[in-house]
């Protein structure tokens, strides 16, 4: 248990030596006194202890940050997001959305082609996070650049989004290259 900062009720019922039912009437009162968090349905920890990164992974192992949450997180929108966006190739029957106490999680399902696994920090890297915002922007039939004012988008470079930006549609790949554009920092894929 070194280093670990969700449980399920199974494992705390093991290090109390309770059986799980006798746990969950012990967990309210806890609960309620603030020494431990549900942080969602079956998953428990300090309060404070766990970040994003580690619940999304632990609701779907497949999810990954991204979006406007990510580009907030690397200082390239200067709009503070009111959720946390994760790209997941897994179709669920569970709630795609989930209130926590990080925050509101929003798992968006979306095709193999866009869809690439970020390693264990769980979190896209900015070129990708600029091109996943962009996609899922225009798959609501929003603009992107009318929900957010980018910043610092010189940090991308162009031999780390023109691999990623291959794998969108045409119309992202051209909305992106138009962002970059604007902002003074021309990338081309042709």
């Amino acid at each position: 248990m070194y280093g670990k900062v969700l449980f399920t009720l199974t494992e705390l019922a093991n290090v109390a030596g309770t059986s799980p039912a006798a746990l969950n009437v012990e967990l309210a009162r806890i609960r309620r006194q603030e020494i431990i968090v549900r942080y969602t349905q079956g998953l428990y920890g300090m309060p404070g202890a766990v970040s994003p990164q580690v619940l999304v992974h632990a609701i779907d192992s497949h999810a990954y940050i991204t979006g406007h949450y990510a580009l907030y997180g690397y200082q390239m929108v200067t709009q503070m997001p009111v959720a946390v966006t994760c790209f997941t190739d897994r179709r669920s029957p569970r709630a795609r959305q989930r209130l926590t106490p990080v925050g509101r999680l929003v798992f968006v399902y979306v095709q193999s082609s866009v869809y690439f696994p970020v390693p264990a920090a769980a979190i896209a890297p900015p070129a990708q996070a600029l091109c996943d915002y962009v996609y899922l922007s225009r798959r609501q039939g929003a603009e992107p650049e009318a929900l957010v004012t980018f910043r610092n988008l010189e940090r991308i470079q162009a031999e780390d989004l023109l691999p990623i930006l291959a794998r969108y549609p045409v119309t992202v790949q051209t909305h992106v290259e138009r962002l970059l554009d604007r902002n003074g920092h021309a990338v081309s894929t042709k």
